[in-house]
């Protein structure tokens, strides 16, 4: 998954609302609303009780406090996102939110959502030190022979484009690298510029096996 929401725009998903929320009326309003926040469970990640830990942007290996990260390995195993509703949809006992700029797996428990509210939840001259901005995303290409769809090259894009290895890891150029993604093994390499830069290449990909 994308290490932050809005950072892959092309992560799209549908969330289904259970019951007994699954009724036009736990959403109405809702359509005029173009973002929102969702607070979802980390399910998959390990638990912790440790006051500390390594977030991936500062390297993977300077630790920090957990409360002063977004880790997903988190004390409670809460998590908190802004991402895009694109649309709403209601057919018959099943109420569909359309969302992008996802960074939840398939199947992550929402608990809640709220409309996000610009006038109060953005603050222009909020900072973070740790992290400052964006990280650049690095470039990312695909093999000859590799053919797929744009929209899903643009997706394996935005996602290898944040490099999933950790800062302090440096890259073997023999190595073949894999993730899942939707339905696919995703499988990439990592080809050198110079000594500090790397690019990625995407050389497989495959359907997953039921």
């Amino acid at each position: 998954m994308p290490r932050q929401p809005a950072l892959a725009p092309s992560a799209c998903a549908c969330l289904e609302l259970l019951p007994p929320y699954n009724q036009a009326d736990a959403v109405q309003g809702l359509e005029s609303v173009s973002h929102i926040w969702l607070q979802f469970i980390f399910h998959q990640s390990p638990e912790s009780k440790s006051p500390k830990v390594r977030p991936p942007r500062l390297g993977g290996n300077q630790r920090i406090g957990v409360f002063a990260s977004r880790s997903p390995v988190r004390p409670n195993a809460l998590g908190l996102s802004v991402v895009k509703l694109d649309r709403v949809e209601i057919d018959g006992a099943k109420v569909l939110l359309w969302l992008s700029g996802v960074d939840l797996v398939d199947g992550t428990p929402v608990v809640d959502i709220k409309p996000y509210l610009p006038y109060v939840d953005s603050v222009p001259a909020a900072r973070n030190l740790l992290a400052p901005a964006a990280p650049e995303p690095i470039g990312v290409g695909f093999a000859e022979g590799v053919s797929i769809s744009p929209v899903l090259a643009q997706l394996i894009v935005e996602v290898l484009g944040q490099d999933p290895r950790p800062a302090y890891q440096t890259p073997e150029p023999n190595r073949i690298y894999g993730m899942h993604l939707l339905d696919f093994n995703v499988q990439w390499r990592y080809l050198a510029s110079d000594a500090c830069t790397w690019s990625i290449e995407v050389i497989g990909l495959q359907a997953k096996r039921n």
